[in-house]
Protein backbone atom coordinates (compact mmCIF):
# COMPACT_ATOMS: atom_id res chain seq x y z
CA UNK A 1 0.00 0.00 0.00
CA UNK A 2 1.33 3.50 -0.45
CA UNK A 3 -0.45 7.17 -0.28
CA UNK A 4 0.69 10.53 -1.56
CA UNK A 5 -0.90 13.76 -0.50
CA UNK A 6 -0.87 16.91 -2.54
CA UNK A 7 -1.60 19.91 -0.94
CA UNK A 8 -4.49 22.19 -3.15
CA UNK A 9 -4.75 25.13 -1.01
CA UNK A 10 -5.91 25.71 2.41
CA UNK A 11 -6.87 22.43 3.73
CA UNK A 12 -7.38 20.47 0.79
CA UNK A 13 -5.59 18.02 0.08
CA UNK A 14 -5.79 15.14 -2.29
CA UNK A 15 -4.89 12.03 -1.86
CA UNK A 16 -3.70 9.19 -4.07
CA UNK A 17 -3.10 5.31 -3.36
CA UNK A 18 -0.80 4.43 -6.43
CA UNK A 19 -3.79 2.45 -7.78
CA UNK A 20 -5.35 5.25 -9.52
CA UNK A 21 -8.06 6.20 -6.89
CA UNK A 22 -8.50 10.05 -4.90
CA UNK A 23 -10.22 11.41 -2.40
CA UNK A 24 -10.29 14.85 -1.27
CA UNK A 25 -9.89 15.97 2.25
CA UNK A 26 -10.94 19.09 3.83
CA UNK A 27 -11.92 20.58 6.34
CA UNK A 28 -15.66 22.37 7.29
CA UNK A 29 -16.11 26.08 6.62
CA UNK A 30 -16.50 26.08 10.12
CA UNK A 31 -13.07 24.73 10.79
CA UNK A 32 -11.72 27.09 7.96
CA UNK A 33 -11.99 25.14 5.14
CA UNK A 34 -14.08 25.23 2.07
CA UNK A 35 -15.57 21.70 2.44
CA UNK A 36 -14.53 20.30 -0.43
CA UNK A 37 -14.24 16.93 0.66
CA UNK A 38 -14.42 14.81 4.50
CA UNK A 39 -11.89 15.92 7.01
CA UNK A 40 -9.35 12.89 7.95
CA UNK A 41 -10.35 12.58 11.15
CA UNK A 42 -14.42 11.63 9.11
CA UNK A 43 -12.22 9.41 6.71
CA UNK A 44 -11.25 7.41 9.59
CA UNK A 45 -14.93 6.41 10.57
CA UNK A 46 -15.76 6.40 6.77
CA UNK A 47 -12.96 3.56 6.54
CA UNK A 48 -14.15 1.99 9.02
CA UNK A 49 -17.77 2.11 7.97
CA UNK A 50 -16.11 0.38 4.69
CA UNK A 51 -14.07 -2.06 6.39
CA UNK A 52 -16.95 -3.39 8.71
CA UNK A 53 -19.24 -3.76 5.07
CA UNK A 54 -16.29 -5.70 3.53
CA UNK A 55 -15.29 -8.13 6.25
CA UNK A 56 -19.18 -8.44 7.47
CA UNK A 57 -19.35 -9.61 3.60
CA UNK A 58 -16.73 -11.77 3.61
CA UNK A 59 -17.32 -13.81 6.78
CA UNK A 60 -20.99 -14.39 6.17
CA UNK A 61 -20.82 -15.90 3.08
CA UNK A 62 -17.80 -17.96 4.73
CA UNK A 63 -20.32 -19.16 7.24
CA UNK A 64 -23.06 -19.12 4.98
CA UNK A 65 -25.49 -16.68 6.29
CA UNK A 66 -27.76 -15.77 4.06
CA UNK A 67 -28.46 -12.05 3.54
CA UNK A 68 -30.70 -10.00 1.13
CA UNK A 69 -28.81 -6.90 2.22
CA UNK A 70 -27.20 -4.86 5.21
CA UNK A 71 -26.11 -1.64 5.91
CA UNK A 72 -23.93 -0.02 8.22
CA UNK A 73 -24.16 3.32 10.45
CA UNK A 74 -21.72 4.64 12.70
CA UNK A 75 -20.95 7.38 14.76
CA UNK A 76 -17.99 8.46 16.33
CA UNK A 77 -17.94 10.49 19.51
CA UNK A 78 -15.05 13.59 19.88
CA UNK A 79 -15.28 15.78 22.59
CA UNK A 80 -14.23 19.89 21.87
CA UNK A 81 -10.73 19.92 22.04
CA UNK A 82 -9.83 16.05 22.17
CA UNK A 83 -7.12 15.14 19.99
CA UNK A 84 -9.22 12.35 18.16
CA UNK A 85 -12.27 10.00 18.03
CA UNK A 86 -12.86 8.96 21.93
CA UNK A 87 -15.65 6.04 21.21
CA UNK A 88 -17.60 4.61 18.53
CA UNK A 89 -21.17 3.00 18.52
CA UNK A 90 -23.65 1.75 15.61
CA UNK A 91 -25.55 -0.55 14.07
CA UNK A 92 -25.38 -3.01 11.51
CA UNK A 93 -28.75 -3.74 10.09
CA UNK A 94 -29.44 -7.36 8.17
CA UNK A 95 -31.80 -8.10 6.09
CA UNK A 96 -32.42 -12.04 6.31
CA UNK A 97 -34.15 -14.67 7.85
CA UNK A 98 -31.71 -15.90 9.48
CA UNK A 99 -31.28 -15.96 13.54
CA UNK A 100 -29.93 -12.84 15.51
CA UNK A 101 -27.52 -15.21 17.41
CA UNK A 102 -25.62 -15.98 14.19
CA UNK A 103 -26.14 -12.68 12.25
CA UNK A 104 -23.74 -11.65 15.92
CA UNK A 105 -21.53 -14.44 15.65
CA UNK A 106 -20.75 -12.79 12.29
CA UNK A 107 -20.38 -9.69 13.73
CA UNK A 108 -18.55 -10.32 16.55
CA UNK A 109 -16.00 -12.35 14.16
CA UNK A 110 -15.96 -9.20 11.56
CA UNK A 111 -14.92 -7.01 14.03
CA UNK A 112 -12.12 -8.72 15.67
CA UNK A 113 -10.50 -8.82 11.78
CA UNK A 114 -11.27 -5.74 10.59
CA UNK A 115 -7.99 -4.16 10.54
CA UNK A 116 -9.47 -0.93 10.65
CA UNK A 117 -11.20 -1.65 13.50
CA UNK A 118 -8.27 -3.57 14.88
CA UNK A 119 -6.43 -0.33 14.67
CA UNK A 120 -9.03 1.12 16.79
CA UNK A 121 -9.10 -1.18 19.67
CA UNK A 122 -5.27 -1.37 19.91
CA UNK A 123 -5.35 2.34 20.06
CA UNK A 124 -7.63 1.89 23.08
CA UNK A 125 -11.20 3.56 21.13
CA UNK A 126 -14.45 1.60 22.37
CA UNK A 127 -16.41 0.44 19.93
CA UNK A 128 -19.94 -0.56 20.59
CA UNK A 129 -21.64 -2.02 17.50
CA UNK A 130 -24.67 -4.08 17.12
CA UNK A 131 -26.78 -5.93 14.92
CA UNK A 132 -30.05 -5.55 14.22
CA UNK A 133 -31.66 -8.09 12.18
CA UNK A 134 -34.55 -7.17 9.71
CA UNK A 135 -36.99 -9.38 7.90
CA UNK A 136 -36.65 -9.00 4.17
Amino acid sequence: MESRGVWQGGFEVRLENGRGHSVTIDEPVEAGGTDKGPAAIELLLLSLTGCISTIFHIIAEKRRLPFEGFSVSLKAERRKGAPTIERVHGTVEVRTRAPKEEVDIVLRQTLRTCPVGVLLDRAQVPMDVTARVVPP
